[in-house]
């Protein structure tokens, strides 16, 4: 049985956020808190007199991928643990090193059995396994120790993210076989804490947090970076307002939380998001059809503009044919070529900007397949948004 706590001191009225208190062997935690991270054994350039004086962290952060190569496992148990070789005796927190092994994504192969990568250091290969993890985690000795999970990278498909959060679970499983078959090292107890994933799709993190919290443990971590200022995001109640829609919850936030004033358009590599294609037609479908199902929450404004540009994208094919049989083949042409060199202009500028020149050429057929894209896909402005979309 856990022996962490975390007792409950306030709850927001109109956002819900929360202030604790979180009990360890090691001392007391004010939620919510700033955690110093203490990568390899220290916070650089900060002595441990001005962390607990000046800055007073109640908590330290602890990287397993950087510890367990440097100052390694050798070093850490015959300190008796990181809290006595940084001589720290307040709680720490030591983090999975699944992050810092799946950004090295050239130089690791993932399995069911774990991750085998090629450290930063000197080029040795090593695996990091769920239950390596843990025994590494034991080794060091930190207060509260996180499951391995795997991080998808920002933009992944829905069906990878699905599949990454599965292989997390199953790794779940065997974190916490391992973790009940060890015991303490040091004399005080240890804390396990699942990770909530499934990227940015609500129905996956649904899941996940019902598996993880099946577990029973004394704390569930979330995985995900929100990227939003604090400010803005408890200013417009988070996801509240669209919280039971399982899919576009960025987009709706977005939508609901932008101005004029914080917004801006910018054309340039650096803000353009590339993700991976979906494999086939019928992940592709599912996936513009979630992403049209959730329109209908957008702001009035926004649906108008949207609407208009769709609505003006979508007949001028069929007017430009009736212009032709019922006006004259020269009007027909004149506003086709204007058009057209209108969409030269724009689309090779853009397009050499984001260094995508190698699509000008397609524009045309694009244009034209547009046509029957909104035919396809304009019958789902009017459907519900599904409960799963498996």
């Amino acid at each position: 049985m856990a022996t962490l706590q975390f007792q409950l001191q306030h709850t927001d009225p109109i956002s819900n956020a929360r202030t604790g208190k979180i009990i360890t062997d090691h001392g007391q935690i004010l939620t919510p808190v700033f955690m110093p991270v203490g990568t390899a054994g220290s916070v650089k350039a900060v002595t441990q007199q001005q962390l607990k004086n000046d800055i007073k962290a109640s908590i330290i952060l602890g990287n397993t991928y950087h510890l367990f190569l440097r100052p390694g496992l050798e070093v850490l148990e015959a300190a008796g643990g990181l809290h006595k070789f940084m001589a720290w005796d307040h709680p720490i927190l030591s983090d999975s090193g699944g992050y810092q092994v799946f950004s090295l994504s050239s130089n690791r192969k993932l399995t069911e059995e774990g991750a085998v990568f090629q450290n930063h250091i000197d080029g040795s290969k090593h695996l990091f396994s769920p239950e390596v993890v843990i025994d590494i985690q034991r080794i060091i000795g930190a207060d509260i120790i996180m499951a391995f999970d795997e991080c998808p990278p920002g933009g992944s498909l829905y069906e990878y993210v699905k599949t990454s959060m599965e292989l997390t679970h199953r790794w779940l499983d065997k974190c916490f076989s391992r973790f009940n078959d060890t015991a303490n090292k040091y004399g005080y107890n240890q804390n396990l804490f699942p990770i909530v994933q499934g990227g940015v799709h609500h129905d996956l993190r649904k899941t996940s947090c019902e598996y993880i919290t099946s577990k029973g443990a004394a704390g569930n971590a979330i995985g995900r970076n929100l990227s939003y200022k604090k400010s803005v995001f408890f200013r417009h109640k988070g996801f509240s307002s669209h919280k039971d829609i399982i899919s576009g919850d960025d987009d709706l936030f977005i939508n609901k939380a932008a101005t004029k004033n914080n917004t801006a358009i910018v054309i340039n590599q650096d803000a353009f998001t590339l993700s991976e294609p979906p494999k086939n037609w019928r992940q592709w479908k599912i996936q513009k059809t979630r992403h049209y199902s959730t329109a209908k929450f957008y702001k009035t404004s926004q649906k108008i503009l949207l609407a208009s540009y769709s609505l003006t994208h979508f007949l001028f094919y069929p007017l430009f044919a009736v212009t032709i049989f019922f006006v004259s083949l020269k009007m027909a042409l004149i506003i086709f070529g204007i058009r057209f060199i209108c969409q030269v202009l724009i689309f090779y500028k853009t397009m050499k900007k984001l260094n995508e020149q190698d699509l000008f050429l397609w524009f045309p057929v694009f244009d034209i397949w547009m046509f029957f894209y909104y035919l396809i896909f304009s019958f789902s402005l009017f459907k519900k948004p599904e409960k799963n979309w498996n």
